[in-house]
């Protein structure tokens, strides 16, 4: 890695930001920042220092001397990202890399009752989702990357999917936010839709301390969340997907950024939380069947469901075995403890990675073996289902919706191979917990079996929504190299998550690159909705869109697999 060419040298530098945020939070011995510098599932790489600031105004500062000392930022909340995309990748970078890391600056406010909030950087999901449910609101996305505490700026910044049919990727019009320009200088922007002043730290303490008189509030500034996603996933006709992450209409300032912005607040909508939902559990051996139910439902409902989740039977086994410790936890402690338990998980990993004589992956491995103490999780109902059919569909709805579904799956049944049943409440809580269990079931999968294991290739795709062949049949020289293939996802809007385990002694990108033009026949996009990161390869629209966040290409330089190098000049250069 490159030293600064600037004339603030890397111990000044470090020096400023320790004067700015305090000396104990400023890290560079490699041990202590290995943490920020890893990411939760891929990617790691070389920092000159994980500065962690307590607020606004301290990022705002130590954002200005980074800008000065002409190093590269990389922008970080939680870090559970699983492309890399919040972390270093590798140490080909042509300047020093500081990471502010933001998970200490955890403010939310609520306005309009609620209706609205405004978070700051280190606002989690979970946080948000506490929050709110009180007064009977919900954030984008439940259960889902909540669990293991992602971030709300995670979530815009990649324009997170999540599982509920109407909301849509996650997305604001509405943002405050730093930018460098084509001149190297840093600016502040104000797009919020709250007068906060002019001078930039006046600005930034009052998002901090959340003045928002009414008079300072415009509720005409922007839109809070993808509020035509409704009507756009009902388009079952279109030949393009209805949701992935180089859709440009979702790409605008902080949403779908990709940490190409120094972001320091959000404004979202916030939704009012379903009281009394319906879920029925289908399942069939015939994939027609849940596609001309996908059609009708989105062309012909009433009412959108809530949700409508995916699982094949082989997804339904290892989730079943592999996912049953993460089940059985949620169950018993719900998951407001969940991102603690995680957080926690990854200390013991570190201390026993210094360790160097336990095995790997100990603390996975003796999880599963606790496992088998427990008790069979999942209602009879469903493993009978198991036992009879491939495919699975979880179909959640509303009180108010629920009589038209049941009406439209006794007349679909009655003509077509498969069945259903509909859920007691607790039936259908634990159908959709084992569904989101099913989520890291391969990671665990591959901890527990490292002798036959290679690594996972995991791929995270959008189908066009008039596609009828959405199930996947691979080629064998393709199959014979993976034990098990595992395939779940949001199936009302045709986004499928696919995780293949694959056979010790096989290369995972050889093979990744072999199946990625597979899905470019189809008419498939990728990634769906974990956002490029150092995994895949950005199209060219929407690096236009980086650079024109980011002239200088001084904040998280490589995302697309794009250049790192400075003003975007190419690499081979």
């Amino acid at each position: 890695m490159l030293t600064m060419a600037h004339d603030t040298s890397a111990s000044q530098l470090i020096d400023t930001f320790r004067t700015i945020v305090g000396n104990g939070h400023v890290l560079t011995d490699p041990g202590a920042t290995l943490p920020f510098r890893r990411g939760f599932r891929f990617g790691q790489g070389r920092a000159l220092a994980v500065v962690r600031p307590g607020s606004l105004v301290e990022q705002w500062r130590v954002l200005q001397a980074c800008v000065k000392a002409g190093v590269i930022v990389i922008m970080q909340a939680a870090n559970t990202g699983l492309t890399g995309g919040s972390t270093p990748d590798g140490d080909k970078y042509d300047r020093d890399v500081v990471i502010i890391n933001s998970m200490r600056m955890r403010t939310i406010h609520l306005i309009g009752g609620g209706k609205q909030v405004v978070c700051l950087p280190g606002a989690t999901l979970d946080q948000l989702e506490g929050m709110l449910q009180p007064l009977g609101r919900e954030p984008h996305s439940v259960i889902g990357s909540s669990c293991i505490g992602a971030s709300v700026f995670g979530g815009v910044s990649n324009n997170s999917g999540g599982a509920l049919v109407r909301r849509g990727p996650a997305y604001t019009d509405m943002a405050l936010y730093a930018q460098v320009d084509a001149a190297g200088e840093l600016h502040l922007v104000n797009h919020l839709g709250i007068d906060l002043g002019t001078d930039a730290e006046e600005i930034l303490a009052r998002a901090e301390r959340g003045e928002f008189p009414d008079a300072s509030i415009n509720w005409n500034a922007g839109r809070g969340h993808d509020d035509d996603y409704a009507r756009h996933v009902r388009d079952i006709d279109a030949d393009t997907p209805a949701r992935y992450n180089a859709d440009l209409r979702r790409l605008h300032e902080g949403s779908g950024c990709a940490g190409h912005l120094g972001l320091f607040a959000v404004r979202l909508d916030t939704f009012e939380a379903e009281k009394n939902p319906v879920v029925f559990y289908i399942g069939t051996n015939q994939t027609d069947v849940l596609e001309d139910l996908r059609r009708h439902v989105l062309g012909s409902f009433s009412e959108l469901p809530i949700a409508g989740e995916y699982l094949h039977r082989d997804a339904f086994n290892i989730a079943e075995k592999y996912g049953k410790d993460t089940f059985v936890i949620i169950r018993m402690l719900g998951t407001r403890r969940l991102p603690a338990l995680f957080a926690m998980k990854a200390k013991f990993d570190r201390l026993f990675d210094r360790m160097g004589f336990m095995p790997s992956h100990f603390t996975d491995r003796f999880m599963q073996f606790l496992s088998h103490f427990f008790p069979n999780h999942l209602p009879r109902r469903m493993r009978d289902y198991r036992d009879r059919f491939a495919h699975h569909l979880m179909l959640k709805v509303s009180a108010s919706g629920a009589q038209e579904a049941r009406d439209f799956l006794t007349s679909h049944f009655a003509k077509n191979e498969g069945e259903f049943f509909e859920c007691t409440p607790d039936e259908g809580a634990k159908a959709f917990l084992h569904r989101f269990a099913a989520a890291g079931a391969a990671v665990r999968y591959r901890a527990v079996h490292p002798r036959t294991t290679e690594d996972i290739v995991a791929l995270d795709v959008a189908l066009r929504r008039n596609d009828r062949e959405w199930f996947e049949v691979l080629p064998d020289d393709i199959d014979r190299e993976i034990i098990v293939k595992l395939y779940y996802g949001h199936f009302l809007c045709h986004v499928m998550h696919q995780d293949y385990v694959v056979r010790k002694g096989n290369d995972c990108m050889d093979l990744e690159h072999r199946m990625l033009p597979l899905l470019d026949r189809r008419g498939a996009r990728y990634p769906a909705e974990h956002n490029f990161g150092h995994l895949y390869a950005a199209p060219d629209d929407v690096r236009a869109h980086y650079q024109q966040l980011d002239p200088c290409n001084c904040f998280n330089p490589g995302i697309g697999q794009a250049t790192k190098r400075k003003n975007w000049v190419a690499e081979s250069v």
